[in-house]
């Protein structure tokens, strides 16, 4: 069975992070023989596994091309439309293009999460979901560009300062955000890794412990 990704291949899990391919393998599952992935997550030092089959509908892709980093940063320069005063809207919107998963989504998190920290602080949800979209998208980009994070962290905030500076000229009149209350954290205790709990059941442990990102309990 061909696959989509290629051994020691860096890829893009969803709300996960950067990932990269350690190991292609077959396990059996009854009757039947079933193609994985290991994957090793380094933002979270984990390790998962996740059907070949699988890995499309869970969002898994390959790193964009330097072009499409670099459109990306030139999007994070744009000004933004007022986003709503409701925090758990925008949450829940700005958590669903997480989960898609696609570079542009990911940087219009970001921005426009920063746009509105400029106007008033962000709730404890939203600063998880805004920390966890800057980290992944500056890991990309270092990878698409074959640059260092360091580097990428300074150069999204050239692009973004300019919206503070924005702010600073002009008052902008916004209603206070609902209260930071008893809402799901779909980002756990971390700010830098998401369940995707529409897709899958995940199991995962940390130090090199093998996760089955399918929902079934396998055994060898």
């Amino acid at each position: 069975m061909s696959t989509q990704f290629s051994l020691n291949e860096k890829i893009v899990y969803p709300s996960q992070g950067v990932g990269e391919i350690k190991e292609i393998f077959e396990r059996k599952n009854g009757d039947s023989t079933v193609q994985y992935y290991r994957i090793y997550l380094e933002v979270s030092d984990m390790i998962v596994m996740v059907p070949v089959a699988n890995s499309e509908k869970l969002g898994l892709r390959k790193i964009v091309s330097a072009d499409d980093a670099q459109k990306s940063l030139e999007l994070l320069g744009q000004p933004v439309e007022s986003v709503t005063s409701d925090w758990k809207q925008r949450y829940q919107d700005n958590l669903n293009l997480l989960k898609k998963g696609s570079i542009e989504d990911i940087t219009n998190i970001v921005r426009t999460l920063y746009h509105r920290s400029k106007v008033k602080e962000l709730p404890i949800q939203e600063r998880k979901l805004y920390d966890t979209a800057r980290k992944l998208l500056a890991d990309e980009i270092a990878i698409a560009l074959g640059i260092s994070s360091k580097e990428v962290e300074s150069m999204l905030h050239a692009k973004l300062e300019p919206l503070n500076a924005l702010h600073e000229k002009k008052a902008i009149q916004i209603d206070d955000d609902d209260d930071d209350d008893e809402f799901g954290d779909e980002l756990g205790g971390s700010s830098s890794s998401m369940n995707d709990d529409d897709d899958s059941d995940d199991s995962d442990e940390s130090d090199n412990s093998d996760s089955d990102d399918n929902g079934d309990d396998d055994e060898d």
